[in-house]
């Protein structure tokens, strides 16, 4: 049996529609973000976030960002049922 080679531009847009077909487009999409590679040297950046850090710093700047963020949820919930926000 002989097989056309088709380009493979071509076999991706396939797969990709197949994929929104069955999956739905959410997770085809997210399926795809497994495949897709990063940008930039992580080495060097967490070299230099972390380089005067020590783990417990780390931690304790984790928990005040989740707070924060909790915080600023919990406002624009607040503004979006509450008269008097």
């Amino acid at each position: 049996m002989i097989t056309e080679v088709r380009p493979l531009v071509e076999i991706n847009q396939q797969a990709i529609r197949l994929l929104y077909k069955e999956l739905g487009v959410i997770d085809a999409v997210r399926f795809l973000k497994q495949f897709t590679q990063g940008y930039g040297n992580y080495t060097q950046e967490r070299d230099s976030l972390f380089a005067n850090k020590s783990l417990d710093d780390i931690v304790s700047d984790i928990e005040k960002r989740r707070k924060q963020r909790s915080k600023s949820k919990a406002q624009v919930l607040c503004k979006q049922t509450c008269a008097f926000c």
